[in-house]
């Protein structure tokens, strides 16, 4: 299977769902799992390990940029250990450019905080009820508490919502060919 990432809401039944009110930014996508074995983690790690070059490029350029005004570093999307298995993660942890929250099967939320603003991440996987088909949601939730937050999101916005789907679409691969 090979599909293109849509345009979603998060999963009402998801637990990225309570974190929605008050946000200052939220998107969700959705795509067809290429491998519908995989937990929700196992989807995220597929997807960052798949990240293309030029969204590691954008993420560099970020940080450099970012360490002028005070941002911390969060490194590359594809820094990651690609044979430690998702079942390994523990909470606290950090995974590629975020810290996991929650793992568990259907979903796992992943973020990152400072004194800006706060970022969650939900990979959420549900079996569509009219074909079966697992289909999983990236949902991207932010809470902005300052000025320097609500600058820093003017560009970052746009750009998610061309990077979100990019990363994605790694996960709608067959397993051989990710």
């Amino acid at each position: 299977m090979n599909a293109s990432p849509f345009k979603s809401q998060a999963p009402s039944s998801s637990r990225i769902a309570s974190h929605l009110p008050g946000a200052s930014f939220h998107d969700a996508w959705a795509v067809p799992a290429g491998d519908p074995r995989l937990s929700a983690l196992g989807q995220f790690l597929k997807a960052f390990a798949a990240t293309p070059r030029w969204v590691n490029a954008c993420m560099s350029l970020r940080n450099r940029l970012g360490s002028v005004v005070g941002l911390k570093d969060l490194g590359a999307f594809d820094a990651l250990d690609p044979a430690r298995p998702a079942a390994d993660y523990r909470s606290g942890e950090r995974v590629g450019i975020f810290t996991l929250i929650e793992n568990g099967f259907d979903e796992a939320l992943l973020g990152d905080q400072d004194r800006h603003l706060d970022v969650t991440l939900s990979l959420h996987r549900a079996v569509a009820a009219d074909s079966g088909a697992v289909v999983v949601t990236v949902t991207t939730v932010v809470h902005v508490h300052n000025l320097l937050g609500r600058l820093y999101m003017l560009p970052v916005a746009p750009m998610h919502r061309i990077i979100a789907p990019a990363v994605l679409r790694a996960v709608a691969a067959a397993p051989d060919a990710a």
